[in-house]
């Protein structure tokens, strides 16, 4: 299927400059929406053109945004001052997508890879009836302990941080290396200028702390449609986050599917294999999910996935079996639609 590719620059409600894309399905009218959430450093145009493109060649509009201080976005490089923020951001850009007549009647779905996964757990926190379900992709939503710091090293850097939030004092490890598998891709995704691979600001270290607590504090109020995918072998959010989520969030359709050997990049650091596998996974949840709406925003009767097959709204649990027992890897599912 032929897509279009845009890009556009607004500004949010503090005056800062945003970079913002989509790609558009051309042959048909789109059969949902897709709200990309990228991770830390990361930005929409390159790196996650290959998703953009992939869910748009299979009938689904994609739309991403560059956080402020990320990617082509102005702002202090990689600077996070306030997470609500770039939640807040977010929020009004991907409305005024759905607001759109000719998008009133479709599916809105989230997607969120790593600190993209916090971001759109809070986009639905700040509207909980407003989305349709999100795809979660190793998302951080939860401090393991393995990593989680010192409680008096994070009041000693709490009591400095507005005095140089700016500062890169924060030691790391090299991400890059420690989240992509394929040495290739990994090499690729390090010439990406657009990417943040300097030291993690103060305030920046600060606040994805305080979110991922504060997330985790809130799991059990999580009540939409997901579909969350973790590698084994990721080093980058502990595996343990995303089995967290699947057993204490409330809501009645949820599936977990984790992929042994796999690394923290599912959808650009792994080998082209099991990119396609993850990419098949999220499309066949998306297209069981991809409802026709009326327009006050109620579910008609009958709804068309994009294999032509026709199944109530209730969704039937003997095809949503079925389905699942397709899939590769451990895979838990639990519905009560």
């Amino acid at each position: 299927m032929e897509v279009d590719y845009q890009e556009e620059y607004i500004r949010n409600s503090r005056g800062v400059q945003l970079f913002t894309c989509r790609w558009v399905p051309l042959s048909s009218s789109p059969k949902a929406l897709v709200f990309l959430c990228h991770g830390y450093g990361m930005e929409c145009s390159d790196f996650m053109r290959a998703c953009g493109l992939t869910l748009a060649k299979v009938g689904y509009s994609v739309y991403g945004i560059d956080y402020e201080g990320h990617g082509r976005s102005m702002g202090a490089r990689c600077y996070i001052r306030k997470f609500d923020h770039i939640v807040s951001d977010c929020d009004r850009f991907f409305k005024s997508i759905c607001d759109k007549e000719e998008n009133r009647r479709k599916s809105r779905f989230l997607y969120g890879e790593s600190m993209g996964g916090a971001v759109t757990l809070l986009l639905h926190r700040k509207d909980p009836t407003f989305w349709d379900g999100a795809v979660l992709v190793a998302p951080m939503c939860k401090i393991s302990e393995k990593v989680k710091p010192h409680p008096v090293v994070i009041s000693l850097l709490t009591q400095v941080e507005e005095i140089i939030p700016k500062w890169k004092i924060v030691p790391t490890k090299d991400v890059i290396d420690s989240a992509f598998k394929d040495p290739i891709k990994r090499e690729k995704i390090r010439t990406n200028k657009l990417i943040y691979q300097d030291k993690p600001r103060l305030k920046t270290a600060l606040e994805l702390l305080r979110t991922s607590m504060y997330v985790e504090d809130s799991l059990s109020e999580v009540k939409l449609p997901f579909f969350v995918l973790h590698g084994e072998a990721d080093t980058v959010t502990d595996p343990e986050v995303s089995s967290a989520l699947y057993e204490r969030a409330s809501s009645s359709d949820k599936t977990i599917k984790l992929y042994p050997s796999m690394w923290h990049g599912l959808t650009a650091g792994e080998p082209d294999d099991n990119v396609r596998l993850v990419f098949a996974d999220i499309i066949a949840w998306l297209n069981q999910r991809s409802f026709k709406w009326a327009s006050d925003r109620t579910r008609e009767v009958v709804i068309e996935p994009s294999d032509g097959e026709i199944v109530s709204p209730e969704f039937d649990k003997r095809h949503q079996r079925r389905f699942l027992c397709g899939l590769k890897g451990r895979t838990q599912h639990h519905s009560a639609m």
